[in-house]
């Protein structure tokens, strides 16, 4: 009898392999730079870099970028969809930026720019300042929300993050930092003894 996991193996095998095939569109005005395993893309929005594992080949095939590998194994398969996504998001990044956007709860609770440093008042006995990382912009339209942009994906969802964990949101009254939309699943508060 065959095993009941062997099938959804196979179709993530497939699946993986599937993602790192596709190759990358690039659009207008974007320049793509290829020296070994290292690989440059410029656009609108700025320029950004990295090296990519010298088990995994990228080329350029007239507009696209393609990604390939030289084996089979299951680490080769792997690298070969995360470099396919991290080229895509790299490609994003420098055309249209990647945006974060967090929720200031409570009473009393507030984030304000002050020159290019975040201050949180989160009724704590100190107000936290925050300086985003180069590449990173943090503003706030107002009292209650937090937007976090750049080119870089991985930054923004870093910085994103660092901010969240000076006030999580609590799970009673759920006050505290969150992501935008972020659902908080609730408790239910202590009640006195009938």
């Amino acid at each position: 009898m065959p095993s009941r996991t062997g099938g959804h193996e196979l179709e993530a095998r497939k699946a993986m392999s599937r993602v790192g095939r596709k190759p990358i569109p690039i659009p207008k005005g974007v320049k793509v730079k290829i020296s070994g395993n290292g690989v440059e893309i410029s656009g609108e929005k700025g320029t950004l870099s990295r090296t990519f594992d010298p088990r995994i080949a990228v080329a350029l095939d007239g507009d696209q970028i393609v990604v390939t590998r030289a084996g089979n194994s299951r680490s080769e398969r792997a690298l070969h969809g995360l470099t396919r996504g991290l080229l895509a998001g790299m490609v994003e990044g420098v055309c249209r930026g990647f945006t974060k956007e967090l929720e200031v709860h409570g009473v009393g609770f507030r984030a304000e720019m002050k020159g290019d440093t975040l201050t949180l008042d989160v009724r704590f006995s100190h107000v936290i300042e925050y300086r985003a990382p180069g590449g990173v912009k943090v503003e706030t339209p107002d009292r209650t929300r937090i937007v976090v942009t750049g080119i870089d994906k991985q930054q923004v969802g870093q910085a994103a993050a660092e901010i969240r964990a000076f006030k999580p949101p609590e799970p009673y009254g759920g006050k505290g930092i969150r992501y935008a939309g972020e659902q908080i699943r609730r408790k239910a508060g202590k009640t006195g003894a009938a």
